[in-house]
């Protein structure tokens, strides 16, 4: 699947306090995005099997936002994103009764929504280094 399958939306101001979303649309061949999320028993990857990081690119204000499988290493998805709006997402859910929750809703070409709520999201600077003051680490979490 190419990056250019996958649009996001950062919603970092929800209404009624509501919880800071990502949206990613899926538009590629159908059942690729479904086939990605699920496991080897033929369930969907449960929201804990599922790690979000972001890496900043070099000298731009975007960057990549990445899904992957924590048992298995590989990757679901990357999606261009813009380092404000990461940021703004970031800020939003530390906010949020200082819970740092947030959701990631994934569509699909089908029009299928899955819906992840989570608590973690890596952020890394454009050479890799955990930026840990950006990111959304649990506390009690060691890294």
């Amino acid at each position: 699947m190419r990056r250019d399958n996958f649009t996001v939306d950062i919603d970092s101001k929800p209404d009624d306090d509501g919880t800071p979303t990502i949206s990613i649309d899926y538009d590629g061949p159908s059942g690729a995005l479904r086939e990605r999320l699920t496991t080897t028993t033929d369930g969907t990857l449960d929201a804990d099997e599922v790690d979000v990081a972001f890496r900043r690119q070099a000298a731009a204000d975007s960057g990549v936002l990445s899904l992957t499988n924590r048992l298995t290493g590989e990757f679901v998805l990357e999606v261009a994103a813009a380092v404000d709006e990461m940021q703004a997402l970031v800020t939003a859910a530390e906010r949020r009764d200082d819970d740092g929750e947030y959701e990631v809703r994934l569509t699909d070409s089908e029009g299928k929504s899955l819906v992840y709520e989570k608590r973690t999201l890596l952020v890394y600077d454009h050479d890799g280094s955990l930026l840990r003051q950006q990111s959304l680490i649990p506390g009690g979490v060691e890294l």
